[in-house]
């Protein structure tokens, strides 16, 4: 569904009753003003801008991660960027993430910092998938707008969405803590978490068969049913769209992002390639991308727990 000219002209007449005037403003002023007045613009730079951040900071943490981790993907060119100075603050978040054996803060500080950084990579790795509904919303609200109907700003749909992965970033947080605690307690790091790494892999590439991925995959890339029937002009109903729709992706990709707990949680290059991996399945359609990321994901999962199992009969 496309507005031409004559359709976002009708729209600015809707809304308003007449033609915004933003002359007495200066270039910048009515650069925003613009922005401000057009939805679809804003949802995009923000969005985009929080991509963007949420990246930003994982890189940083990545560079620094690389001297923590041992031969990591990627680590060899990761030793090759420089470490730009950060304020105490971010230095300190970083060696929480980071260190897998608990420092002088409390758990619950420790749980706090591993959350956010489990939603910046939620950010990072599932926001961009969530284009096309975003991009439907939009569509569908360019229409309500034209016809003179109230419009909720899709930033709302967003926060619904973010909604859902926080929550999830709390569970994955909370596994997070416990694996690494386990393997602290019996200090053997390096089976513990190889053993996790592949159930993680072995619960992902299992799902990646089931019927409740399939059912979820469907709602992900087909977001127009739900968004059309449940339309609604009131903040806390688009909320809940954007709630319902972050239910489904997350029941997509949920065990996709178990396969962190086998690469390493600030592994950046597999977390790019995740995200990769989402977007394209979201906007393909049938099953074969689904079958051939479970298969590999199975491979991996017993390669993984045979290695991690040698290393612990040598200890």
């Amino acid at each position: 569904m496309r507005l031409d000219q004559r359709g976002d002209s009708a729209h600015s007449v809707v809304m308003t009753g007449h033609q915004d005037d933003f002359s007495h403003l200066d270039r910048a002023g009515r650069a925003m003003a613009n922005v401000a007045r057009n939805p679809r613009l804003t949802v995009n730079i923000v969005v985009g801008a929080g991509i963007a951040f949420a990246w930003l900071l994982l890189g940083a943490m990545a560079i620094r991660g690389a001297d923590v981790r041992g031969s990591a993907p990627g680590d060899t060119l990761l030793h090759g960027l420089p470490q730009l100075p950060l304020p105490d603050f971010l230095e300190r978040f970083f060696a929480l993430c980071l260190s897998p054996a608990p420092l002088d803060a409390s758990i619950g500080f420790r749980a706090v910092a591993l959350t956010v950084m489990w939603f910046l990579m939620a950010i990072a790795a599932m926001l961009p998938s969530a284009a096309p509904m975003i991009r439907t919303y939009c569509e569908i609200a360019d229409t309500a707008r034209i016809k003179g109907e109230p419009v909720v700003h899709p930033l709302v749909l967003v926060a619904g969405y973010l909604g859902v992965w926080l929550a999830a970033s709390v569970l994955f947080s909370a596994l997070t803590l416990s694996v690494h605690t386990f393997a602290a307690s019996r200090e053997i790091y390096d089976p513990v978490l190889g053993i996790a790494g592949a159930l993680a892999l072995l619960v992902a590439g299992l799902y990646q068969f089931s019927g409740l991925k399939k059912a979820c995959l469907k709602k992900c890339r087909n977001p127009f049913s739900i968004l059309f029937s449940n339309w609604s002009a009131k903040a806390s109903s688009v909320f809940r769209l954007g709630v319902v729709q972050g239910i489904w992706c997350f029941g997509c990709c949920w065990a996709l992002m178990l396969v962190m707990f086998a690469v390493g949680v600030m592994n950046i290059f597999w977390m790019a390639l995740i995200g990769v991996f989402t977007l394209i399945e979201k906007q393909m359609t049938g099953s074969l991308p689904t079958r051939l990321a479970g298969a590999i994901l199975l491979v991996w999962a017993a390669a993984l727990l045979v290695v991690s199992l040698s290393v612990g009969e040598i200890r």
